[in-house]
């Protein structure tokens, strides 16, 4: 029988996970077993990441829209309250670009969320 060593095909393996682990530092670029667990975890926060972004940039657009309702004279719930009860269907990443760059149609709509409220 003749031994096979998979010599071509492992090391077109080790080139592919050491050109991904290009710029880690030390000998998470440089020694085989370290770059193969470093570029792993790399897969798995990147994985995990990419979920949490969504919810982080919600989590932003949140606090900017209650910053601006509040310089208003408004809590976020109550606005937000106000602004299903008004029918206006804006979601929270275009409430909170217009709280920031046009401030005059955010004041319309947080007088629009004031009348629609009891």
């Amino acid at each position: 029988m003749v031994r096979v060593k998979y010599g071509a095909p492992r090391h077109r393996k080790k080139v592919r996970y050491f050109k991904r682990a290009r710029g880690f530092r030390g000998g998470r670029s440089k020694l085989w077993r370290t770059v193969q667990e470093s570029v792993v975890r790399a897969w798995a926060y990147a994985y995990r990441d990419r979920r949490q972004k969504k919810r982080q940039f919600r989590r932003l657009w949140i606090l900017r829209i209650n910053a601006a309702s509040r310089m208003r004279g408004l809590r976020y719930s109550a606005f937000i309250d106000g602004l299903k009860k008004a029918g206006v269907d804006l979601n929270r990443k275009e409430l909170s670009q217009l709280a920031i760059h046009e401030p005059g149609a955010f004041d319309a709509l947080v007088e629009e969320a004031k009348a629609a409220r009891p």
